[in-house]
């Protein structure tokens, strides 16, 4: 199978009947194999009964519906899992994404070997002072702190190789960093491309403000779990020691001076050098055990599903 389109949606009825045909007109078109897998995020309109209705009519549509709504990220994770094609497009189901693009994207990962394509809405129809400069923001400082040279990382529609969307893992609300998960895996070839991005026809926007200020901490998150992820003791241990040196440096220079240099100084306890070296070696022994149940959780963790499927269709 040439593509898999993967579309995660929430209360998007109006839309996805036209969506699907526009879709399926360009893939017939250009003669790919494929299929549109529509991931419902626990819509609370009509949304999976056009799901359905697609379904049985077409053999190319499959559809999973949440048991509720469990956000982008697992609704992602839970398409890649089921994806067949060769390529794997991601796309929002708000019409903003234009299919028009997906040929292009195809030619760039079987032609140029890329491993991930991000689309840049260079142009957008967005608000200003809502979406525009917050997101521009956020994406200077994902490629400050990730490495990953994008202009948009959040970009809905984006082109991947079957091989990377099987080694990810897309989990509490890390689709906006999806490119940065493709490099930590290890896979270095992304590419960008200008896209068109079209102004919303159906109803509103499903993520609020908040988002950009969880979208930074998520930043922060991922920043610590590349570096430190699979060795907290790396950091936590080091920091540990280093707290608990200082620490120890300070009681000995109080102990030294009160035996060897000044007997008669006032008391141990009374000077602020000895408060000191026992916070910092209980902050460092602290640190220690913080980095040692690290290392211990990672090695008895287990994975639990982060979603429940209520119903399926065509699969």
């Amino acid at each position: 199978m040439d593509i898999s389109v993967v579309i995660p949606l929430l209360n998007e009825q109006e839309s996805l009947q036209e969506l699907y045909d526009w879709i399926a007109t360009v893939m017939q078109s250009n003669r790919f194999s494929y299929e549109i897998i529509f991931i419902d995020d626990g819509s609370t309109d009509t949304s999976w009964n056009t799901i359905q209705a697609l379904a049985s009519t077409d053999p190319n549509v499959k559809g999973i519906r949440f048991l509720k709504n469990f956000g982008k990220s697992q609704a992602l994770h839970a398409g890649f899992q089921l994806a067949n094609g060769n390529v794997v497009i991601t796309m929002d189901a708000d019409l903003q994404d234009n299919p028009e693009e997906i040929p292009e994207l195809y030619k760039q990962i079987k032609g140029d070997n890329a491993d991930l394509v991000s689309g840049w809405k260079k142009v957008r129809y967005d608000s200003v002072l809502a979406k525009n400069l917050p997101s521009k923001l956020f994406n200077w400082a994902a490629r400050r702190t990730s490495g990953v040279n994008l202009h948009d990382f959040n970009c809905g529609l984006k082109a991947y190789k079957n091989t990377v969307v099987k080694s990810i893992d897309v989990h509490g609300e890390m689709h906006r960093y999806i490119p940065v998960l493709v490099k930590n895996a290890g896979f270095t070839r992304i590419e960008e491309r200008v896209v068109k991005h079209q102004a919303r026809k159906y109803g509103t926007t499903k993520f609020g403000m908040e988002r950009f200020i969880n979208g930074f901490l998520d930043l922060i998150t991922i920043w610590f779990l590349s570096k430190f992820g699979k060795q907290p003791m790396h950091l936590f241990g080091a920091l540990g020691v280093i707290m608990f040196i200082i620490g120890f440096g300070f009681a000995a220079y109080i102990g030294i001076d009160k035996l060897f240099i000044n007997p008669h100084a006032r008391l141990i306890a009374l000077r602020p050098q000895f408060y000191i070296s026992l916070i910092a070696m209980v902050i460092g022994t602290q640190l220690f055990i913080a980095g040692f149940l690290g290392e211990l959780i990672l090695r008895s963790k287990k994975q639990e599903k982060r979603y429940k499927v209520l119903e399926t269709a065509n699969l």
